[in-house]
């Protein structure tokens, strides 16, 4: 039976269970039947290729849903600023003020009020987040809250949430909440409610996984497709490694991915190709490319050399089963050899490193680890989305994170953040919340374009515990101060407990959790090491100021739910740094000015390498630059064949294009 009898089939079959599946059998889904139905069959018709498909699609998306109600009013306007910048405000300068107070305060003894001690936990649906640890006091939260009411914080998050145009300088809504809201909601953007479309491609999504996972969808030579190598750079790499690396020890994770692998290729360097394809077979994988506007430099030059591993195998025909697109330029994706209906759609109202619960990152988890699981983790970041929205500041979980993380760099002046979970399944969060946080964060000036007198966004870095107590501890307990999140988890995705340890593997790394904040909190003062009979030479090296702020963010486990959780709350604490600070944290120009010299060197390099020749003076490069590029050169081999071809390290192809010397 070919591909399309068998999803015709599957539609069939389909609409026959629909109808008549007993209670005990079918899965709670909110969404009403009609639309369910509606969107069932729309993209399964996609994959069939049918000529009513669009017709189809687009009438899903006019189907009355049960239950909805008139588009909320549009929320209140924020406060008008009549001072230039926040910083000229009496609520910034009254924090300034308190900064004094506070210089006289330790957290050895602020540690000790149990009244203090209430006012900083803040719990939401098994979150459990204690800042006691930092460098604030009841009046410090106070000052903090005011200064969130001057901005119009409260109004500024509803802005977001209905759809308004945050992002002034690219003109465009603020909607990533909108990639995980259920069926039920209503979000609206230009006065169009997204929901629905965003359901319509995760219903693209479940069915395309499951044909894959399934064995209806095979490659070119009919083997199942076990394998998938997502390339992507950028968001479209980092947000869906951090959820990847997080779900694959989880134990409902590996039952579901078993016998399936999945490869992330960001980097141009062909170093990653190579790793990225080691051990995989052209048959059996899957490709999965992510480009927004398919013109990624980066990503479709990757793109490029991945199908020329997949075709020197298997012909130019097995692009259109071996390879699918994340896209909205369909055109550039039908020129580069695959299928429109087999492309993904996402919205220019999703930003690049706020995309992991659109395709970018649903997709490449569904594949791996079945759409029941991608779907919890909507579900886990839905949780915080809805709490961010509705919860009053002093509960709300992101705000109050994002108020002292603005304390902390404008304020207390400490504009690093050491992101340290201790669970080694959380190592890519870091990598991910450091895009997140300075691509956002990091600009110079205000969203209207002013010039700002002071520091906007922190300098993330993380490692999981307890490696990077061998590795950067010593400066943050000693050295400069580096306020710190720490995260842990309750029960671990992995149990060990030997006979005759103390504590379990799990224990042991827990313990070190609640005490490298307190060691960082408390200190170690030249009393104490005195009446430890320490040599008084030694007492300057082992004695530890304290005084160091950090919070602890606890999670029950670490599973899908939690992880899209602890991804959204994250997100919004970043929002609301840039709330406040008043900057777009929605747009990236900083990244743009490197792309452009880039293209410009990558001419200068072709002319040099295709004609033997050195770059000099008339090729516009300053000095530094051009001495460098011909060292570079020096060791480079003349590009010059009598006829074009492509060449490859036997690692990546070993056949006519094979180069076993290697490809400089």
């Amino acid at each position: 039976m070919s591909s399309s009898a068998a999803l015709g089939a599957r539609v069939q079959a389909a609409s026959r269970s629909a109808s008549v599946a007993p209670a005990s059998q079918q899965r709670v889904d909110v969404r009403p039947a009609t639309l369910r139905t509606s969107r069932v069959v729309s993209a399964k018709s996609v994959f069939l290729g049918s000529k009513t498909a669009s017709k189809r699609a687009q009438s899903s998306k006019l189907c009355v849903r049960a239950g909805d109600t008139p588009a909320p009013a549009a929320p209140a306007a924020a406060p008008a600023l009549a001072a230039k910048f926040i910083s000229d405000t009496a609520e910034w300068k009254a924090l300034e003020k308190h900064v004094g107070a506070i210089e006289k305060t330790h957290l050895r003894e602020l540690l000790k009020d149990d009244v203090r001690f209430k006012k900083c936990v803040l719990e939401h649906n098994g979150i459990y987040v204690d800042f006691a640890r930092q460098r604030v006091t009841e009046e410090t939260l106070d000052l903090l809250e005011e200064l969130a009411n001057k901005v119009g914080l409260k109004e500024k998050i509803a802005a977001m949430f209905s759809g308004e145009h945050l992002n002034v300088t690219e003109d465009r809504a603020v909607m990533h909440a909108a990639l995980r809201a259920p069926a039920t909601e209503k979000i609206m953007v230009d006065g169009k409610d997204v929901v629905p479309d965003v359901h319509d491609v995760l219903e693209k999504i479940k069915v395309f996984s499951e044909m894959v996972r399934n064995g209806e969808w095979v490659g070119a030579t009919g083997k199942p497709l076990i394998d998938v190598v997502a390339i992507g750079i950028g968001g479209s790499f980092l947000g869906p490694l951090f959820v990847h690396t997080a779900l694959m020890t989880n134990a409902d994770s590996q039952d579901s991915s078993r016998g399936r692998k999945l490869n992330f290729l960001a980097n141009v360097d062909p170093i990653d190709v190579a790793r990225s394809l080691n051990g995989l077979d052209p048959e059996t994988t899957l490709v999965v490319v992510v480009s927004k506007t398919f013109t990624t430099a980066e990503t479709m030059l990757n793109a490029r050399t991945v199908r020329k591993w997949i075709t020197s195998s298997l012909g130019d025909e097995a692009v259109a089963k071996h390879m699918v697109a994340v896209s909205t330029n369909l055109k550039l994706v039908e020129e580069f050899g695959i299928n429109p209906d087999n492309a993904f759609a996402f919205w220019d109202w999703v930003g690049g490193r706020y995309s992991v619960t659109s395709a970018v990152g649903i997709l490449p988890l569904a594949l791996q680890y079945g759409f029941e699981e991608a779907e919890a983790f909507l579900q886990g970041a839905w949780d915080v989305d809805a709490h961010f929205r509705d919860a009053p500041l002093r509960e709300n979980l992101p705000v109050m994170l994002g108020l002292l993380s603005v304390w902390n760099v404008s304020f207390l002046d400490t504009p690093a953040r050491a992101i340290l979970p201790y669970c080694q399944a959380l190592a890519k969060l870091a990598p991910h919340i450091q895009q997140v946080s300075m691509e956002s964060n990091g600009k110079g000036v205000d969203i209207n374009g002013n010039r700002l007198p002071y520091q906007t966004g922190e300098i993330d870095f993380g490692e999981p515990g307890t490696n990077g107590q061998h590795s950067f501890y010593q400066l943050i307990h000693q050295g400069r101060v580096v306020p710190c999140d720490f995260i842990g988890v309750v029960k671990s995705q992995q149990s060990v407990f030997l006979k005759g340890e103390v504590v379990s593997n799990h224990d042991e790394l827990m313990c070190n959790f609640f005490a490298q904040a307190d060691a960082l909190a408390v200190g170690k003062s030249a009393a104490d090491l005195e009446a430890e009979g320490v040599p008084e030479k030694l007492i300057p090296h082992k004695t530890f100021t304290g005084n160091r702020p950090s919070l602890s963010v606890l999670l029950p486990e670490l599973n899908a739910y939690t992880t899209g959780q602890l991804l959204a709350l994250y997100e919004h604490r970043v929002a609301v740094q840039g709330f406040v600070w008043g900057v777009n944290s929605f747009d990236q120009w900083g990244v743009e000015l490197g792309k452009v010299l880039a293209t410009r060197v990558r001419s200068i390099v072709n002319d040099t390498r295709m004609n033997g020749r050195k770059a000099g003076s008339t090729d516009g490069l300053n000095v530094s630059t051009t001495a460098m590029l011909n060292r570079y050169l020096d060791g480079k081999a003349k590009l010059l064949y009598p006829t074009p071809r492509d060449v490859f390290p036997c690692e990546i192809i070993d056949g006519e294009f094979c180069n076993t010397r290697g490809l400089k």
